[in-house]
């Protein structure tokens, strides 16, 4: 907090931000003005909702530095690029950018906001640096709906893709070193977003759908699945592309390489899982790359998920109680640090001993609550934490054998 302390020009809503961003890693049950005043304790929400509303600060430079924060914490030349959206259910029709829309969160079409997230991923941790809340074309049409929800006049209709692509290039102007960017299919199958990677040098390994056409070599053209049915059993391999929360995540995987003007290798992925279901990414990088490569950065894309499960659940990221752009462009950056600080508290801890599990998020988050509290015995708190790490080792180590068991017929060192 004290490095951006610069981007408040009072010391007032330096402080409140402070104090918002510890309630929001609190045990507190709600993550709303209301609830953090209390927390804090203030007498009323007042100084809470005045810092989304009307005090001065740039969420925006707060927003830089918690990329910076993040990418410096988290730092590795394999880094990954995840761009994804969730949804946040909302009542009523005066929130910015709230109608009836497919929202992921929900699994449905629900009245919700829509906002395209960011991640940070390297095999230290992994946590959200960037926002982009998608206005859909019917709020822009609308001059008058815009101006009651604070929209900025200068905000036009924007694709999800498009919103994706502003905070890459940005992430990229700011120096952040990345060796992949991924997406899903929304994402894959926008050429502008593949073409903008490609003229920055940036890999990427994009999901697509199964009628995703690709040009295999001059004047064969063909879709997806129809060139997966061409392959040979010889042509899968398989690798593991990251831990999940049953053990290691084991897929078939084939790498066949496409036919494009642009320079760089261009390839379709395809993965394969035990019932035979299959998946489609869009590849490309500067230079050659091992299939190893391209399987971690596709398997790095579930991480953006658990990110937005950890935001929402650790910091309250979609407890927000306002309607406004500014309040909720400040409350989502406030939510972003809060959750940049414990995936780095977690990252910068020694390795554990084989008995214990690695400190998750939430185990960081339960010992900053338990050790700072006036009435907390250390001992007892630590105590609890060796436990719970203690038995989720041995659940994991358990997990892992079982699914070396299904892959291999056997356990291997």
């Amino acid at each position: 907090m004290d490095r951006v302390a610069g981007r408040f020009g009072r010391i007032e809503p330096r402080l409140c931000a402070r104090a918002f961003v510890s309630g929001l890693m609190s045990a507190i049950e709600r993550k709303n003005c209301w609830w953090l005043a209390e927390a804090a304790g203030h007498r009323n929400p007042y100084r809470m909702q005045e810092l989304l509303g009307r005090a001065v600060w740039d969420a925006e430079a707060v927003r830089d530095d918690v990329r910076a924060f993040v990418a410096e914490q988290l730092a590795h030349p394999n880094a990954v690029l995840i761009v994804d959206e969730t949804g946040f259910v909302k009542k009523g029709r005066r929130s910015a950018g709230v109608q009836r829309q497919y929202s992921g969160t929900a699994g449905r079409i629900e009245n919700s906001q829509v906002a395209v997230f960011l991640s940070y991923a390297s095999r230290h941790g992994r946590a959200l640096i960037d926002r982009r809340l998608y206005v859909p074309r019917s709020w822009i049409d609308d001059p008058d709906r815009c101006a009651g929800a604070g929209i900025p006049t200068d905000v036009g209709f924007a694709t999800k893709p498009a919103l994706a692509w502003q905070m890459i290039a940005a992430a990229l102007a700011a120096g952040i070193i990345v060796g992949f960017v991924t997406g899903d299919e929304c994402y894959g199958r926008d050429p502008h977003l593949r073409a903008q990677l490609r003229a920055h040098r940036i890999g990427y390994v994009l999901a697509v759908a199964r009628n995703q056409y690709t040009t295999l070599s001059p004047g064969l053209r063909e879709r997806a699945d129809a060139t997966q049915a061409h392959l040979s059993a010889a042509s899968w391999q398989r690798y593991r592309c990251g831990p999940g929360s049953k053990g290691p995540r084991f897929y078939d995987w084939a790498l066949v390489h496409a036919d494009a003007d642009d320079p760089g290798v261009h390839s379709l992925l395809m993965r394969r899982n035990r019932a035979g279901e299959l998946a489609f990414y869009l590849c490309w990088t500067p230079t050659p790359v091992p299939l190893s490569a391209l399987v971690g950065a596709a398997g790095a894309r579930w991480a953006v998920e658990e990110a937005f499960q950890t935001a929402k659940g650790q910091v309250g990221l979609d407890h927000y109680q306002c309607r406004g752009w500014t309040a909720w462009h400040r409350f989502t950056v406030l939510a972003m640090a809060a959750l940049a600080i414990l995936v780095a508290t977690a990252a910068t801890q020694p390795d554990p001993p084989p008995a214990l599990a690695p400190l998750t998020v939430p185990e960081t988050r339960r010992l900053i609550n338990a050790l700072t509290s006036r009435h907390a015995n250390p001992h007892t708190a630590l105590a609890w934490s060796w436990w719970r790490r203690h038995h989720h080792a041995i659940a994991q180590a358990s997990h892992t054998k079982h699914r070396m068991i299904i892959e291999y017929g056997q356990l291997t060192t």
